[in-house]
């Protein structure tokens, strides 16, 4: 189960002990809002796309939408996610429960700047009940990010 790799993987990190597991369910923005007590834009979502050398994660803030044309200009390709059979395939967690840890390291993720507003924000942990409470470097440097990146549009500074 994919919620195994990424408690290994913080495991290795110290930080295993960091994971929150609820009842509910936190497979969307809105339900992970309700169920950690949080505003929906803390929701840090991960979301997947198809580059031409296979994928790379991008995690926003939950109140965000891709700007197709900020994508386009950064990563040269048109955006298009993937599929949940190739979510699963690919990256080794569900949709609902995607992140940026535990993954094949040959996935690069980027950070969207939405994300830097907030003093801490909670990604998942590869189900559909899990999450993480980290700040903005903390996740940086958890998830081996490559850089920061502007992508997104729906959200004010």
């Amino acid at each position: 189960m994919a919620i195994e790799l990424v408690r290994e993987y913080f495991k290795q990190l110290g930080l295993e002990n960091k994971i929150q597991e609820y009842e509910a369910s936190s497979a969307t923005v809105e339900l992970a809002a309700i169920t950690l007590n949080v505003e929906p834009a803390r929701i840090a979502k991960t979301l997947s796309f198809k580059v031409d050398e296979g994928c790379i994660l991008i995690v926003a803030a939950g109140d965000t939408k891709i700007d197709n044309a900020k994508f386009k200009s950064i990563f040269k390709v048109k955006a298009k996610m993937l599929s949940p059979d190739e979510v699963l395939e690919q990256v080794g967690h569900a949709v609902g429960g995607v992140c940026p840890f535990g993954i094949p390291a040959h996935i690069n993720v980027y950070l969207d700047e939405s994300l830097k507003r907030f003093e801490t924000i909670f990604p998942a942990c590869g189900s559909s009940n899990s999450a993480i409470e980290l700040t903005c470097e903390e996740l940086f440097s958890v998830a081996k990010a490559v850089e920061w990146v502007d992508v997104c549009k729906g959200w004010t500074n």
